[in-house]
């Protein structure tokens, strides 16, 4: 499937059924060792981890440094935000809801805890600002409207963070391609009962 994102390139997307294991085929292994995705290969290049790929197709093919900032501090923040968003928000996801998709473990209370404290994080990032990293569309977001997408279709009360809802609203708007996005993840997600 060909499809052309936010940046103007042509991205060659090829869909993987992980039930059926195809992530872990010799061919894809060979690709990334890890056999994670997404994972894209651009002219030989092999990269897999999703704001890794965001930064670099960002830096690679972005008309200017709008999404992923040469100002050092500008891009620190950026930064944080992606750590945030992959050691804080994402890791409360998995230790909370994936347990009990892919595990069949009970719903555990004091992880939910973690999720309600990692969106309490980000609502204070987001005072008086519509943007994850300061006052414009960072990769960041991108990365960040991911997460909290598939928060909000497993039930997540995302209202309760005002700031969160806000930014969330715009971000839904203002990235290209998440209409697709969120229709994929519905028909994923179709596949799993807690």
């Amino acid at each position: 499937m060909s499809i052309k994102n936010g940046l103007g390139i042509e991205l060659n997307k090829k869909l993987l059924s992980l039930p059926e294991g195809e992530h872990l085929k010799p061919e894809f292994v060979k690709i990334n060792p890890q056999h994670t995705i997404p994972t894209i290969v651009d002219n030989g290049f092999a990269l897999w981890e999703s704001r890794a790929i965001l930064v670099y197709l960002a830096q690679k093919f972005g008309k200017d440094d709008s999404l992923f900032p040469k100002d050092l501090q500008k891009q620190a923040v950026v930064n944080q935000r992606l750590y945030f968003d992959s050691g804080v928000l994402m890791k409360a996801f998995a230790d909370y809801y994936v347990v009990q998709y892919l595990l069949k473990q009970p719903a555990d209370p004091e992880k939910f805890k973690k999720c309600e404290e990692a969106f309490s994080f980000f609502n204070t990032f987001l005072e008086g600002q519509l943007y994850a990293a300061g006052d414009k569309l960072t990769v960041a977001d991108i990365s960040l409207l991911a997460s909290v997408s598939t928060f909000e279709a497993l039930g997540f009360k995302i209202s309760e963070y005002p700031n969160v809802d806000k930014w969330y609203a715009n971000a839904k708007k203002v990235i290209p391609g998440f209409a697709e996005t969120w229709e994929s993840m519905q028909e994923a997600l179709a596949n799993f009962k807690l």
